[in-house]
């Protein structure tokens, strides 16, 4: 096997050649690219040549894909593909995907299709590094807590910005109510690491007010957000991004213009969160059977 693993960061993201996953994959291709995706979260592949059958193809050597989303509309066609379109809204919040849901995504893949001339990077945030980086105080306190995420909002419109055409948008994200408690530290099922497990979609903390939860989530999340924590990606044409869904945050950053900026998303499904006592997500509100089966 000649794949050959370069790291980006000391603490996040690798480059990943010596591996065409434009075809089907050997076995040993897959575990050596999951062996390097539990050791660096956010693995960037240069110069493929793939389209939406490709990425999906891709995925599904990690797991059953899920539908695009839960309740945003698929690219026409391709019900497993998310159009991820600067028209559609701009996701520059920290958040781990489709947290809100019982069992979110285990990874994520995003290709570029259009990419702007200057700016439209990702970053994506360790999160095993900042639960690590905590002090043993607040480590401990983490431990215990659990939040509720929800999409009852759109991270991805701030009210201000709010228009005719905005607020469908938000409709639509919310159109179904989600809410959901996981453990603000997820214990890596594959590795054991632990990670906060917060993100944009955690809005309360269990048993606090949402004003005395904001407080401690914002501690946190300053954690993961440390520049030593973040991969920043510079996108240019051609390029896959598998990143970890389970320990990682990711954030779309708006500084390109509102030039064109389009990038597919597949994802592959999860398994159901679990917290440090070995206690399971637990869901409150929203079935999401239509968008997601359960990893073993």
């Amino acid at each position: 096997m000649s794949l050959e693993i370069t790291k980006v960061t000391a603490r996040i993201g690798a480059r990943v050649s010596g591996v065409d996953i434009s075809r089907p994959l050997a076995v040993e291709e897959v575990a050596g690219i999951r062996e390097a995706l539990n050791a660096h979260k956010a693995l960037v592949f240069d110069d493929v040549r793939l389209d939406d059958a490709g990425q999906q193809a891709f995925v599904r050597h990690l797991g059953d894909l899920t539908t695009a989303h839960p309740t945003v509309g698929a690219v026409d066609g391709s019900p497993n593909v998310l159009p991820v379109d600067s028209e559609r809204g701009r996701a520059n919040h920290w958040h781990t995907d489709v947290t809100f849901v019982l069992n979110p995504p285990q990874a994520s893949t995003l290709r570029s299709i259009t990419v702007p001339p200057y700016g439209g990077e990702t970053l994506i945030a360790n999160a095993a590094g900042a639960y690590r980086d905590l002090p043993e105080p607040l480590r401990r306190l983490a431990d215990t807590l659990w939040a509720e995420h929800t999409n009852d909002y759109d991270y991805a419109v701030p009210d201000e910005a709010i228009d005719e055409e905005k607020a469908a948008q938000r409709a639509r994200f919310t159109s179904i109510k989600y809410r959901t408690a996981h453990p603000v530290v997820r214990v890596h099922p594959l590795t054991g690491e632990r990670g906060l497990f917060i993100g944009g979609f955690a809005q309360r903390i269990v048993g606090l007010s949402v004003g005395e939860s904001r407080k401690i989530l914002d501690l946190l999340q300053a954690y993961v957000t440390r520049p030593e924590n973040v991969l920043r990606h510079r996108w240019s044409a051609n390029q896959l991004v598998l990143f970890d869904n389970r320990i990682t945050q990711h954030y779309a950053v708006d500084n390109y213009d509102g030039l064109p900026r389009r990038l597919h998303r597949v994802t592959a499904a999860g398994d159901v969160p679990v917290g440090v006592e070995g206690k399971e997500s637990y869901s409150i509100e929203g079935d999401a059977s239509h968008y997601t089966p359960v990893a073993a």
